[in-house]
């Protein structure tokens, strides 16, 4: 019986497994999306050498390529607000640093807040952040109405806006940072799926993958929703759960500024953004139930449209022409998990963001950097780790969208 030919495929597939099973690495980052890459290059721009990234689809494909793409400082931990900020000064040189353009807008954002309690947590946050350099204020709902013409103020209060955050496009910045991290010498592995972590005593000796092992003593965590797993394979808990959130494009809209802010209302977590000539919008869905479903429903819709009935009735007239769901990856008090396991040697983490990972993504990649070589990070991240649960020190977020 004739045999055909090897497809070319198929020969690439088999140089790429004797090349990994060949690999060696001084460190391997699990996880493709903007937390990964970024880690890679700060790793590889610091002279760490011998960096292998293995990513199971291509590169942001999970949750990176789902966000909404907004970048802000206006936090309530002050953690988060210096995460924030160091990260827009990072995008704000991105292009002239890393070499890639990514549509940054800084319009601001533009909390809407309608009842007392809100108006006070968003005063405080204020103050914290204008002592850390963030150029957040409350403003008058007519103020708000100024800055975002597509909404109502019946029932608004005040809002909260500062200038410098705003919105840029997610998978500009992964593939900036994965080009430039390669040019340094970093190896990505795409369509690589990480199956076990080998740990000898409590060193890490290897990393399995479905190209073969890659021999390693350290490995970085940076794989978002699906941490937890990856975290297991070492005999580390990283309390991630997966999320699904939904996000709607509409077409074009006729009027409002080009540099119409994110707009957020607080009690609904209804929100918008230009998107081209139209608008991204979502919001949370109280009724989601954690698990990896990605595809679209219209379960949302009704409740989706009494936030826009009620807050910005012009959008119920825009046609909907597209959307896509990702996955948020939760911890119990919705935010991120950055450290180094103390039982095992080498195994850092940076995941479990709770929606603001791709905003932090660049000075998170900073931080993973310094504690990688040793050295203390622009500022501690200590009540970051994930023993914080266990030690019973959770630190909640309250800005989330």
């Amino acid at each position: 019986m004739w045999t055909p030919p090897r497809t070319a495929p198929d020969a690439a597939t088999a140089r790429r497994r004797e090349t990994a099973m060949r690999l060696r690495a001084r460190v391997v980052v699990v996880g493709g999306g903007v937390i990964g890459t970024s880690i890679a290059w700060h790793l590889a721009r610091a002279g760490v050498r011998d960096i292998v990234l293995v990513e199971r689809d291509e590169l942001a494909a999970g949750s990176t390529s789902k966000a909404a793409g907004g970048v802000r400082a206006q936090f309530s931990d002050e953690l988060n607000i210096r995460l924030g900020a160091r990260s827009l000064e990072a995008f704000g040189r991105f292009e002239q640093e890393v070499g890639q353009d990514i549509g940054l807008h800084r319009v601001g954002y533009l909390f809407l807040l309608s009842t007392p309690e809100q108006v006070a947590s968003f005063e405080a946050g204020v103050r914290l952040q204008n002592s850390l350099g963030v150029p957040s204020r409350l403003i008058t709902p007519r103020e708000a109405r100024r800055l975002s013409p597509l909404i109502t103020t019946d029932g608004l209060l005040a809002a909260a806006y500062s200038p410098d955050d705003g919105h840029c496009t997610p998978e500009a910045v992964v593939h900036g940072y994965a080009r430039a991290a390669r040019a340094l010498g970093v190896r990505v592995l795409r369509h690589t799926e990480v199956t076990g972590i080998d740990v000898r005593g409590d060193t890490v000796t290897a990393v399995r993958t479905t190209l073969g092992p890659i021999a390693t003593d350290t490995v970085v965590c940076a794989a978002g929703a699906w941490s937890r797993a990856v975290g297991a394979m070492a005999g580390v808990d990283l309390p991630v759960r997966p999320l699904r959130r939904q996000i709607a494009v509409t077409g074009p809209v006729p009027g409002p500024p080009a540099a119409l802010p994110m707009t957020i209302d607080f009690a609904t977590s209804l929100y918008f953004h230009r998107e081209g000539p139209g608008l991204l919008l979502g919001m949370s869905d109280p009724d989601e139930r954690p698990g990896f479903a990605t595809g679209t429903h219209d379960r949302w819709l009704p409740r989706l449209t009494e936030a826009m009935a009620r807050r910005a009735p012009a959008l119920l007239d825009l046609p909907h022409t597209g959307g896509w769901a990702g996955l948020y990856e939760n911890t119990p008090d919705h935010n991120a998990l950055i450290g180094e396991a103390p039982t095992v040697s080498r195994f850092l983490y940076a995941t479990g963001f709770s929606g603001h990972g791709f905003l932090q993504g660049p000075a998170v990649g900073e931080v993973v950097r310094d504690l990688y070589l040793g050295r203390a990070p622009f500022l501690d991240v200590g009540p970051l780790s994930a023993g914080r649960f266990a030690a019973d020190a959770p630190r909640p977020e309250v800005n989330l969208v």
